[in-house]
C-alpha cells in the first residue's frame, strides 16, 4: 500500500511538471483557464503568450459565436475596432493535436501561415479544422477549468452587425476582461 501512494505521488508530481503555461481569461460571463502546449505548439503559445504579456487582450470581445462549433476573439476592442497585431506566425496543425471539444487554437484566413492575435475556442469536435492534405488550424491548448463559461457563452443571441461587416456577433458583448499568465499554484503574475 505504501508503495502504491509513494507511486502516486511520483505520477502527480509529473503530471505537474509536464504541464504547460496556464492562462486565465476573465470575461463577463466567468472566468476560464487553459493550458497551453508549448512542446506541441511552440510558435503558436509564444504568440499567444506576447499578447497575454502586452495586455493587449485585455477588453477585448468575442466577436464570433457560433454555438456548436466555435467562439472566437482577441482582435477587437469593445469598441469593435481592429486591434494591432505582430508579425505572422507559422502553421503549427500538423502537431497531432486535434480540434476537440475544449481546445483553443489560432485562427487565421487562407494563407496557413497568417495566424497573428485571434483565437477560437471549440465548442464541439471539430475535426475538419484540423490538418490533413492541406494545413489545418493550430491548436494551442484546452480549457482546464470553467467549461460552464462556454456554455453560457454558447447561450448569447448572435446576428448581423453593420460595424463588423460579419454574421454571428453576439447581440451582447462577451468581454475579455482581462488575461493574465497563472503560476504553477494557480495564482496570477
Amino acid at each position: 500500500m505504501k508503495r502504491f501512494i509513494l507511486l502516486a505521488a511520483g505520477l502527480l508530481a509529473a503530471s505537474s511538471v509536464l504541464a504547460g503555461p496556464r492562462v486565465e481569461l476573465v470575461t463577463n460571463l466567468g472566468t476560464l483557464q487553459v493550458e497551453l502546449n508549448e512542446k506541441a505548439a511552440p510558435a503558436s503559445v509564444a504568440n499567444f503568450l506576447r499578447y497575454v504579456d502586452d495586455g493587449s487582450y485585455n477588453n477585448s470581445i468575442f466577436h464570433r459565436l457560433i454555438p456548436g462549433f466555435v467562439v472566437q476573439g482577441g482582435g477587437f476592442g469593445v469598441d469593435q475596432t481592429a486591434l494591432p497585431s505582430y508579425e505572422p506566425v507559422i502553421n503549427e496543425s500538423g502537431n497531432g493535436l486535434s480540434n476537440l471539444t475544449g481546445t483553443i487554437a489560432m485562427a487565421r484566413t487562407q494563407d496557413p501561415d497568417s495566424a497573428t492575435r485571434q483565437f477560437y475556442i471549440n465548442l464541439s469536435d471539430n475535426f475538419s479544422l484540423d490538418g490533413g492534405r492541406k494545413a489545418g488550424y493550430t491548436v494551442f491548448g484546452k480549457v482546464v477549468d470553467g467549461e460552464q463559461v462556454l456554455q453560457r457563452m454558447a447561450q448569447v443571441p448572435t446576428g448581423m452587425n453593420i460595424k463588423l461587416r460579419a454574421r454571428d456577433v453576439p447581440e451582447e458583448d462577451i468581454i475579455l476582461q482581462q488575461v493574465r499568465r497563472l503560476d504553477n499554484d494557480g495564482a496570477a503574475h
